[in-house]
């Protein structure tokens, strides 16, 4: 009957140490946790068996003592277990394999040799402090990376988890911990973020090459197309005025001079619309306002001004970036949002540049490109990272579309004469 009672008693020690157990932190998922609870256990129940057989050369639950160890032998994961002097008391077969190390080696080590030397003070402090508060910032699946050192000096990252087990019988507290190596997680997150890079620079670029290969074509139809047509004006000019041309020959010369004119003011509003000649020359608040002016005569939208920035120095990339943005935004408005007014506004509040422009159409959840990427507001948000910047958009059914961009004032400024109000006059902002 001895026997017995020495098994019920076994266990019943077993549940109430297991009862203690505390928490386990960011386990991924049950099998995790079974993973944890289960090393420990193991631990506690082989410490148990030692002192027992002294008294008692019959182990006590030697079913369940292997049972535990096959869960911890077949573990995926790496499981190690270290006491409070942070030796290793138990070493799984995914642990040799991760660190490269036998666990006839790895026993009775101090857990610092699997850690590189940087890390190591950060990680012993670490442990203390779980072992003093339960608490842990060390959770599988967590975004904190930790790297480990294999037996042949090789670094590797890995997420982790830790908990702590409170022995009964004297042993103290366990730590055990488990391991997932993240090295191809981490490769592929860094390609990732390169490649990411990569597109944001061939982005960059393309608007850049994009607005030289505008500035050129607006340049050429301004002077060299301009002063052709300007010529020819001036040669059926002379013709009509010659002696000998007949009325029917005036009339159809005036006919060509009214057409040259016409071609003239569209050669014109194309080559600004590619890039106003008073962006370079006159600066950026002065280009805003021709776009808004502009704006409200072809589509009958009046644009309300509140522009605070007159004497701001923008540098020649800073006026295009914020110019275009206004430009993209202004055609989003005539384009899908239905609107009679605009609000446009670029002040200064700190180090930072804003520009906010609001419409009172009927938002964006029920424009014609709902249903469609909108690449303008991709162009947006491209010119503003550029910058540094920030985009914050808001919208509502009915309730209007307004983009607010947010610069930091350094990233549109340089030591340059390319600036607005050159002369310093005071100015009052257009309405």
């Amino acid at each position: 009957m001895s026997g017995p009672r020495r098994n019920t008693a076994s266990q019943t020690a077993s549940q109430r140490g297991t009862a203690r157990q505390t928490r386990v932190t960011g386990m991924a998922g049950l099998a995790g946790a079974l993973l944890l609870t289960a090393s420990a256990a193991f631990m506690a129940l082989t410490r148990k068996a030692t002192k027992a057989a002294h008294a008692d050369p019959k182990p006590s639950s030697p079913l369940d003592e292997a049972r535990l160890l096959g869960i911890i032998r077949s573990s995926m994961e790496a499981i190690i277990t270290i006491d409070e002097n942070q030796r290793i008391v138990m070493f799984n077969p995914a642990a040799e394999r991760l660190f490269g190390c036998p666990a006839a080696d790895a026993l009775g080590t101090s857990l610092s040799r699997f850690l590189p030397e940087r890390f190591r003070a950060g990680h012993a402090a670490h442990v203390r402090q779980f072992g003093v508060t339960g608490v842990s910032d060390r959770q599988m699946g967590g975004r904190r990376i930790l790297y480990g050192l294999r037996a042949n000096g090789d670094e590797f990252p890995f997420e982790a988890s830790i908990s702590q087990f409170e022995d009964d019988h004297g042993g103290g507290k366990l730590y055990t911990v488990m391991l997932r190596d993240i090295s191809t997680q981490v490769d592929a997150e860094r390609l990732l973020q390169r490649s990411h890079e990569e597109l944001r620079e061939l982005s960059a670029n393309l608007l850049n090459v994009r607005e030289e290969e505008k500035s050129r074509i607006a340049r050429e139809l301004h002077d060299d197309l301009g002063q052709q047509l300007t010529a020819l004006k001036m040669d059926i000019s002379s013709l009509e005025l010659r002696a000998g041309t007949d009325a029917e020959a005036r009339a159809q010369l005036r006919g060509m001079q009214r057409l040259i004119d016409t071609t003239v003011a569209s050669m014109r509003r194309i080559a600004a619309d590619l890039r106003p000649v008073m962006l370079d020359d006159l600066g950026l608040v002065p280009a805003i306002d021709w776009l808004a002016n502009d704006f409200t005569n072809r589509y009958g939208i009046d644009v309300e001004r509140r522009i605070d920035a007159r004497h701001t120095i923008f540098s020649r990339d800073g006026a295009t970036a914020v110019f275009r943005i206004v430009q993209e935004a202004l055609t989003n408005v005539a384009r899908h949002a239905q609107a009679s007014r605009v609000d446009l506004a670029l002040y200064l509040e700190g180090d930072r540049c804003i520009l906010r422009i609001a419409d009172d159409g009927i938002g964006a959840h029920e424009r014609a490109d709902t249903g469609r990427k909108s690449f303008g507001l991709i162009g947006i948000r491209e010119r503003v990272h550029g910058l540094g910047g920030s985009v914050s958009i808001e919208s509502g059914i009915g309730q209007g579309f307004a983009v607010t961009v947010t610069f930091p004032l350094a990233t549109l400024q340089q030591d340059d004469d390319f600036f607005d109000n050159p002369e310093n006059t005071e100015e009052e902002p257009l309405q």
